[in-house]
């Protein structure tokens, strides 16, 4: 019985860390935002150059991407 509640504390501990660190990352990444600096920089340091239609196109699919909540279930 001593060693029973201490493993049962760990596993829940871990169970319930997993599940809140990944709630917090989803939180996080769907409330990032990236403005046009951003992106032109992100760009450079991949060796690209955007032009300003580009760039416009970039910020919008960014504002409109979505991050899924779960896997689709499969029929």
């Amino acid at each position: 019985m001593d060693w029973i509640i201490p493993i049962l504390t760990l596993v829940v501990g871990l169970i319930a860390g997993f599940f809140g660190g990944a709630y917090y990352l989803r939180r996080q990444l769907s409330n990032m935002q990236m403005d046009e600096k951003q992106i032109q920089a992100m760009a450079r340091s991949m060796g690209m150059n955007l032009n300003q239609k580009q760039l416009k196109q970039m910020t919008r699919s960014m504002k409109n991407m979505k991050l899924p909540g779960k896997f689709p279930k499969s029929k």
